[in-house]
């Protein structure tokens, strides 16, 4: 009876309220768990940074790591030509060899891998080597030595996978938000705006390619990686346009009647393009893939040949990435214009269907300059032939990749011509939709098939085919 008292009193207490003793120590765990969290998160805003800062150095010395190999690759063909066509199968069985042998989540451009890392739910502990530095550091290698060789493929897709897999591994131990997704997403973006110079273009592919659904969170990282590390590139090359600076002059008002008969031919192109590659690649099984699983480095040696032919018959101009011939078209030099886009055609398909680290990017911009010039001295409308260009490049890009807006932002940051934004949507818009009538899938989604894992399932499954935006 005698603790009778104090139970009441207790109880009063807490019917009142704590004592204020007690409700300061309260208080300043309270505050000490506020300024704890405030830390860890700071911590974690500096690291992210930091790596962001990493990932743009990375893609900044790559691109000049591929500049090198190319030029030296023309020093070499121009001392060498016969013997540099001769080697060219067997450098595509070498890199296909290389690629299955130490790593096989380096083939491709990289983005199929990014796509399925992000979009892939798995339990336990993480694994699989498609967003991992040993991968990224593959890449680099084999696609260097692709390009010794003389394959017509592009580094973009591959910063794509290599910024990806350094933001992954670098923030792989920090909790809290944004997660393990966001930091994907955040790098393969990053990688197109190092890539290309070009930020804007890099949260508009992270938005339209690699992300179906956009959280407030996530935009949130993507948006400060790719400033960070377009940021760091720029420290390091400088602003610089992709192929140049130029004169861009009156836009013509006749453009916008050639902008939906460029977007037309591009569309079409570039899906018979998707749907040949998917083809040879893809995780569906025919007579193609059959042989090409069977034989990798035999399939790869006749892609080669067939490289080397298509190199062979217009002159060398299909080696590497292309920039040289989209530049002097660009410049209205005189040049190739569907002879260009035929070959260039032929020769990015034959390496990107061998197995080895390569990039559509690239390629596809010359091929689409092709395209554009050929419009540009048909004679059948008046107007800059530079134009025509830009709008064949991004129309060819966008029914490659059925990625329209990232297509028409890219040619406007890269080329600097903010008078064709109207004429540019139209033929992006409308290349995606004749492009969608050929390969259903954008080929990215399709190829990223392949890279889900037995114990993964995709957390977002939209239909991609009713996607498609109307002309």
């Amino acid at each position: 009876m005698a603790k009778l008292p104090k139970l009441l009193v207790w109880r009063q207490r807490l019917k009142g309220g704590l004592s204020p003793g007690l409700s300061r120590h309260a208080g300043g765990r309270r505050e000490a768990r506020q300024a704890l969290l405030q830390l860890r998160q700071t911590r974690r805003f500096i690291q992210i940074m930091l790596v962001a800062v990493l990932g743009g150095l990375a893609a900044a010395y790559y691109a000049r790591l591929c500049d090198l190999t190319m030029a030296l690759h023309d020093r070499l063909y121009h001392g060498a030509r016969w013997a540099m066509l001769v080697a060219m199968p067997f450098g595509f069985g070498l890199v296909a060899w290389a690629t299955g042998r130490f790593a096989p989540a380096s083939t491709g451009s990289g983005i199929p891998q990014v796509i399925a890392a992000a979009d892939s739910r798995w339990t336990g502990r993480w694994g699989g080597q498609r967003v991992t530095l040993r991968t990224a550091a593959w890449k680099v290698v084999l696609s260097i030595l692709s390009l010794m060789f003389g394959a017509s493929i592009g580094r973009e897709g591959p910063t794509v996978q290599v910024v990806a897999a350094i933001m992954r591994s670098f923030t792989r131990g920090l909790k809290g938000d944004p997660g393990r997704r966001a930091m994907i997403i955040a790098g393969g973006a990053a990688g197109v705006s190092a890539a290309f110079n070009a930020p804007i273009a890099g949260v508009v592919f992270a938005v339209e390619e690699l992300a179906r659904s956009f959280e407030r969170r996530t935009h949130t990282a993507v948006i400060l990686v790719v400033v960070i590390a377009g940021f760091t590139s720029y420290a390091l090359q400088g602003d610089y346009a992709y192929f140049g600076v130029f004169d861009p002059g009156p836009v013509k008002a006749t453009i916008w009647l050639a902008a939906p008969l460029i977007g037309v031919v591009g569309g079409l192109a570039g899906g018979s393009f998707s749907r040949l590659l998917g083809a040879c690649i893809g995780p569906e099984a025919n007579p193609v893939t059959r042989f090409r699983r069977a034989r990798p480095v035999t399939f790869a040696v006749i892609c080669g040949a067939v490289a080397a032919l298509a190199a062979w018959l217009s002159g060398g101009i299909t080696f590497g990435a292309g920039y040289a011939e989209a530049k002097s078209l660009l410049q209205d030099h005189p040049g190739r214009g569907f002879s260009l886009a035929i070959s260039k055609f032929v020769a990015t398909l034959a390496a990107s269907a061998a197995g080895g680290p390569g990039g559509l990017f690239a390629p596809s911009l010359a091929t689409g300059a092709g395209i554009g010039a050929a419009f540009a001295r048909s004679g059948l409308f008046a107007f800059q032939g530079r134009d025509a260009v830009v709008i064949g490049m991004a129309a060819y890009l966008s029914g490659v990749v059925q990625a329209p807006l990232t297509s028409a932002v890219i040619l406007m940051e890269m080329t600097r011509s903010p008078g064709l934004v109207g004429p540019l949507l139209m033929a992006t818009l409308l290349a995606r939709w004749v492009s969608g009538r050929i390969m259903a899938e954008p080929i990215y989604h399709y190829l990223a098939k392949s890279w889900y894992g037995p114990g993964e399932t995709r957390e977002r499954r939209a239909p991609v085919a009713d996607a498609a935006p109307s002309p």
